[in-house]
């Protein structure tokens, strides 16, 4: 088998395997959803994952430990992650093969050549380093352009639920991402610049490419030419890294695409452990261009105050186990992971109104998805590739067992806009958020009180057993006949209120067996009234699942507000 077919056979293999990690990150109790599935095996292999949250945390997580194990097989047999195994690497390369695949030799050589440019990955590096190890910042923004943590996100929130929504199979609903136009711009840029320059991404934008670039140095097989060499220069027509393999080769930039040894006629490049003076070892990077980008990377503290400022952070509800703000910020990566997982789609990237600081990373959307945080729900945490959102037990979730002195898990706090709730500013009876707020005893209680709902005069003309005619303006027929209104009126120096079962134009209708025959009320004011139940909350025991605000019947913002109040946030 050629060196070739076996590096896209592999290519293939773990872009398929990907994909479908991708798709069994869903609950459920079928083999393709989440049943033990490795679903974060490419992000713990991202060694780029490693270094930033070891920099910005000064801890490892345990499981990306297996980045190791990629940095030692990079230093051994060199690039092999771009070039056989990394997905999107694979997805660029296979555009790339079929918008140059006609052109002619000339024209490769021309579009292969190695560009200064390339250099711009590393810079780019630098800078999510520093600012991932600054003390004052300790922001890690890596997740941004890592092509794992980014591929990941894209067929997350992007592309299987554009493939699935119109068969809900994946999800038995539709699944919608507030912020996929920016994702989907942001995927399709550089899918589209293949159509230019062949692996732009991987060329020029790619940190983890430039980190195995670094590494690559030391890589003891290697790529060479030996005496038989033609000097014809065919063997750069399809190099992948544009890394010149007929000149100076520029090792950072070699891919082990193996392409140079399956395009040479003469046998003129070998895959050895020997060394050679034709090798170009280090990144083609100056010692200006080093400074320059790590003082960008000090210079990113102000820029990205100055880009945040404005931006409410504070009112991010996060999943319930997340880290305190400062630590989740150091360790979330935006791969997705948790947003894909949640079986209610209430977790949502949060978009640029929180901060660049915050882009894509996680927050609750209660208006959004099927229902809020359920109750019996930790999936999201089990699933946190770093850790940001730290593993809980149904248990501690709730509060029960061992936990029972803590307290459940507070994610925030609801409250109402007494401006939009239906009880409080339209008269309007409504307990839909008592009825559904899922803890007990409740959080959410109400106080009745019985309001005018009628304001034009009206007196009594006669009472004959359950129904009372009435003199003054003509009422709606059926209007108050809802269950809900009553009539209040005084008689024989008592006051009567009666619920209303029926109304027509002149007279109103009590429930049969309250007969008010008896009194004398011939001349008295009556007045129509509702009742209301208005809520609410009661802090201690609310938990912010926001179940409340999902099902409020009111359209668009809703009554209830859910803010992170009161969140709990433990290491």
């Amino acid at each position: 088998m050629r060196i070739t077919t076996a590096r896209k056979i592999s290519q293939a293999s773990f872009f398929a395997l990907f994909i479908w990690f991708c798709i069994v990150t869903a609950v459920g109790v079928s083999f393709w959803q989440l049943r033990g599935w490795p679903v974060n095996l490419f992000l713990h292999l991202d060694p780029l994952v490693a270094i930033g949250t070891v920099l910005s945390t000064h801890k490892l997580y345990a499981p990306l430990l297996w980045a190791v194990l990629t940095i030692v097989l990079t230093i051994i047999i060199g690039r092999f992650f771009c070039g056989w195994l990394c997905p999107f690497g694979t997805l660029h390369q296979f555009v790339s093969y079929l918008s140059h695949r006609n052109k002619k030799n000339v024209e490769l050589l021309a579009v292969r050549k190695y560009r200064k440019a390339q250099n711009i990955k590393y810079y780019v590096l630098i800078v999510f380093l520093v600012m991932a190890a600054l003390p004052s910042l300790q922001n890690l923004q890596t997740g941004l352009l890592d092509p794992i943590p980014l591929f990941t996100r894209t067929v997350n929130l992007l592309l299987l639920p554009i493939i699935d929504n119109s068969v809900n199979i994946l999800s038995s609903a539709d699944r919608f991402y507030r912020t996929a136009i920016p994702i989907l711009a942001v995927f399709m840029t550089f899918v589209i610049l293949n159509f230019f320059i062949p692996r732009f991404f991987c060329l020029f934008i790619c940190p983890l490419g430039a980190l195995f670039g670094f590494l690559n140095r030391f890589a003891i097989w290697r790529i060479k030419r030996n005496s038989n060499c033609t000097d014809c220069k065919l063997c750069n027509k399809n190099c992948q890294g544009n890394c010149q393999p007929s000149e100076t080769l520029k090792q950072s930039e070699c891919l082990m695409c193996m392409n140079c040894l399956d395009d040479c006629k003469f046998s003129a490049v070998d895959y050895t452990t020997a060394s050679s003076p034709a090798i170009q070892t280090t990144p083609d990077i100056s010692r200006r261009g080093f400074i320059a980008a790590g003082f960008t990377g000090l210079l990113s503290m102000p820029a990205f105050k100055l880009l945040n400022a404005g931006a409410d952070s504070t009112g991010l509800i996060r999943p319930p186990g997340a880290l305190p703000e400062k630590e989740f910020i150091k360790r979330c990566i935006k791969c997705g992971q948790c947003m894909r997982l949640c079986p209610t789609n209430v977790i949502q990237p949060a978009g640029l109104e929180a901060g660049l600081t915050n882009l894509w990373t996680p927050t609750l959307n209660n208006r959004i998805g099927t229902s809020g945080c359920q109750l019996d729900c930790v999936a999201c945490g089990f699933v946190c590739p770093t850790a940001a959102i730290r593993p809980l037990t149904l248990a501690e979730k709730i509060g029960k067992g061992k936990f029972s002195n803590n307290g459940p898990i507070k994610i925030g706090t609801a409250a109402f806009d007494r401006t939009r709730c239906l009880p409080w500013a339209f008269n309007t009876p409504c307990i839909v958020c008592q009825e559904n707020c899922p803890v007990s005893p409740k959080a959410i209680y109400t106080r009745t009180i019985f309001s005018p709902a009628y304001f034009d005069s009206l007196k009594i003309n006669n009472i004959i057993n359950n129904e009372i005619s009435l003199t003054g303006s003509a009422l709606t027929p059926g209007k108050f006949a809802s269950g809900d209104h009553y009539c209040r009126f005084s008689a024989d120096g008592k006051t009567i209120r009666e619920k209303i079962i029926s109304n027509t134009a002149e007279t109103i209708k009590i429930a049969p067996e309250n007969s008010l025959s008896s009194l004398s009320a011939q001349g008295a004011d009556i007045q129509i009234q509702i009742k209301l139940q208005q809520p609410y909350v009661n802090s201690t025991l609310c938990i912010g699942c926001g179940i409340c605000q999902h099902e409020c019947p009111l359209s668009g913002q809703g009554a209830v507000i859910v803010s992170a109040y009161g969140q709990s946030r433990e290491k």
